[in-house]
């Protein structure tokens, strides 16, 4: 019975029920359930904050402060009379203390760059530290999809081989049932029954395999997808849907433009020409405005209500110019520059080892199409042979060994053919990540 959930659908299974996923339906979960990609999307999110943060600085800085003295042992003043000489030591004089026991202050201070280089050129490194964010999320993306598309395809091949030795197993016991009567009836000898029956008990362990490879692979696709390992799932369909989209496969070029690779090489390759010109920026002047507005109270009580508060305000405009740093700023310009080098050679070097595996898989890919066909025109002629050593054997001019060959080669074609149509698909997998197409932007 098939129910439907939104896109998903569900077949009842047993005791519960079993959710059936095709391809795009196990991405659009993973790439909403996957923590890998959730945590991709919040570093988009904390680069976003950074960027504003530096964005901030060109806006006025308003702080309010205040501020308290407790005067334990005041100052004292001391007045020149002109009686002593000039040198001499005036210590007969008297001194006057000077200031309360309390000091308040209160008051507002502004500030805002007016001329900062090194600023705007941080605003330029926090623009491009979000995209390297964005283009890290997408790489995670890339590779989700990769992953999940692999996994999906090797449950189709581990139930299609799991099909194939389940019907090598039903071809067996069909065998030996049907020389079972044969040998009830006087027709053939014990030990054909005996060789039958060791068929199908080698063929039994084969079946036990396959049927733990869907296991382990349907899990696998659980664990990539971020779903709940308890839940039962399928996928629907089998390899042999892809066999159209093998047998159209014709050579082609591809393009590296989109590959998440060196686009993050790139980023940084920009990042650090940034970095260059905002150490150069640091021999530049920098102009600077301020303001503050305070109020002030001195007294001998805390009798706050009986406070005289004295306001006075400044404003000033601040010019700065570097003049020396012990070479500190010229160092960092060379060390800039030699990681600008660093990053061009790194792009050049990533871009030529793209390259070659772009055309390693085109060339597997072409490899695979070939022993697609190879493959698909012997699976017939091997059913084929099948039939005609059971039928030989019927008539008795046939024997259990050319039975047991010929199931061997059929077998063996079969799972050559789905071998040869999941490996197409792999390489296409890996080929479409190479070159960013698996995730639009």
């Amino acid at each position: 019975m098939l129910t439907g959930i939104g896109s998903l659908f569900f077949v009842s299974a047993g005791w519960g029920q079993e959710l059936l996923l095709t391809l795009d339906q196990a991405l659009e979960i993973a790439l909403s359930e996957n923590l890998t990609v959730q945590i991709a999307d919040v570093e988009i999110e904390k680069a976003g904050y950074a960027r504003k943060g530096t964005y901030a600085s060109l806006f006025p800085q308003v702080d309010f402060s205040a501020d308290y003295q407790r005067n334990i042992k005041k100052q004292v003043m001391y007045m020149d009379t002109g009686a002593a000489g000039e040198g001499e030591d005036s210590g007969g004089s008297s001194g006057i203390t000077v200031g309360r026991d309390n000091n308040w202050s209160t008051g507002f201070s502004v500030s805002m760059p007016l001329v900062s280089p090194t600023l705007w050129k941080s605003l330029q490194i926090s623009a491009l530290d979000v995209e390297i964010a964005v283009e890290q999320a997408r790489a995670s993306r890339i590779d989700m999809v990769e992953q999940v598309t692999t996994a999906f395809y090797t449950v189709l091949l581990a139930k299609d081989s799991y099909e194939a030795f389940h019907q090598t197993y039903q071809n067996a016991v069909t065998n030996h049932e049907n020389i079972q009567k044969k040998y009830e009836m006087g027709l053939v000898s014990e030990y054909d029954v005996i060789r039958s029956n060791v068929t199908v008990i080698n063929a039994e362990p084969n079946v036990y395999d396959a049927e733990n490879a869907v296991v382990l692979a349907l899990w696998r696709l659980k664990a990539l997808i971020g779903i709940d390992l308890e839940l039962e799932i399928d996928c629907m369909g089998s390899l042999a849907d892809y066999e159209p989209e093998v047998i159209a496969y014709h050579s082609r070029q591809v393009s590296l433009q989109e590959n998440t690779s060196l686009r993050q090489l790139e980023l940084q390759r920009q990042q650090w020409q940034k970095t260059w010109e905002l150490k150069r920026a640091e021999y530049y002047p920098t102009l600077s405005l301020g303001f503050n507005y305070q109020w002030t109270s001195m007294n001998d009580n805390f009798r706050f209500n009986q406070y005289n508060w004295n306001p006075y305000s400044v404003g000033d405009v601040t010019l700065s110019i570097p003049l020396f740093s012990g070479g500190k700023r010229l160092n960092d310009m060379r060390q800039a520059k030699a990681n600008i080098r660093q990053a061009e050679l790194q792009l050049t070097e990533t871009e030529r080892n793209l390259e070659v595996s772009a055309i390693q898989y085109l060339n597997n890919m072409a490899t695979n199409a070939r022993q697609f066909q190879a493959a698909y025109s012997g699976i017939d002629q091997a059913q084929m042979g099948y039939d005609i050593s059971v039928k030989m054997y019927e008539t008795g001019s046939g024997n259990l060994v050319e039975i047991n060959d010929a199931q061997l080669a059929l077998t063996q074609s079969q799972l050559n053919l789905n071998q040869s149509i999941y490996d197409f698909l792999i390489n296409k997998t890996s080929l479409e990540s190479l070159t960013g197409k698996a995730v639009a932007d």
